[in-house]
């Protein structure tokens, strides 16, 4: 049967290729409020990419846009997608998009925060298989972009070879350590994992090198 998502791809997309719309970024701009209208566009270093045009109506936000699939003509679409808001514990509410895909005859419903592009209309990723690049790292990978980020975060830069930076001020001493702890953990299990992985290919020089550092 058909519908939104039948026939998706059989390869996994990934996320940071993909337009997406960000509930909580537009619910912060006012796109949700009943009675609003207008664009939703993408740029990059200033420069507008792409747009689709918006209404918010009651419970829902109804996309307007054009697509073109696989070379072939360009395609209106008109495409709603229904609003749900959950409450905060800290109170308020939060609002979610609930996915409007259909992928085999089933009914998505997700209640997710993002919907991507991977086709003719805006769905989950997992209606689309999409996949973030970080799933795909390999582990020590990982661990060394969790490190860097932690380095960054406390004003320091990325890359084991540089200092991590001193405790910023107004940051708990707790909060601090517990950071650098994070780094010095994520690096040292990175490097042994790599070691474990690539040591056949090392030179004798390599590998102590390595161990002594």
């Amino acid at each position: 049967m058909g519908g939104y998502g039948s026939g998706r791809t059989g390869y996994k997309q990934k996320a940071e290729n993909c337009r997406s719309l960000d509930v909580n970024q537009m619910h912060r701009e006012g796109c949700l409020s009943e009675g609003w209208r207008g664009n939703w566009q993408w740029s990059r270093n200033g420069e507008v990419l792409s747009k689709i045009g918006m209404r918010a109506e009651q419970g829902r936000i109804v996309l307007d846009y054009r697509v073109r699939l696989a070379g072939g003509d360009w395609e209106p679409v008109t495409q709603p997608v229904k609003i749900s808001h959950v409450g905060c514990n800290f109170g308020g509410q939060r609002p979610f998009y609930l996915c409007p895909g259909i992928v085999n005859g089933q009914h998505c419903g997700r209640r997710v925060g993002k919907l991507f592009s991977g086709g003719r209309f805006f769905l989950c990723r997992h209606c689309y298989s999409i996949a973030y690049a970080s799933q795909s790292e390999e582990r020590h990978d990982r661990l060394l972009r969790r490190a860097n980020k932690l380095r960054m975060a406390l004003g320091g830069q990325p890359g084991a070879a540089n200092f991590i930076m001193v405790r910023p001020k107004g940051m708990w001493q707790q909060t601090y350590w517990r950071q650098r702890n994070d780094i010095e953990w994520c690096e040292s299990l990175a490097g042994r994992i790599f070691l474990q992985k690539y040591s056949k290919l090392l030179s004798a020089e390599e590998l102590e090198m390595f161990l002594s550092a």
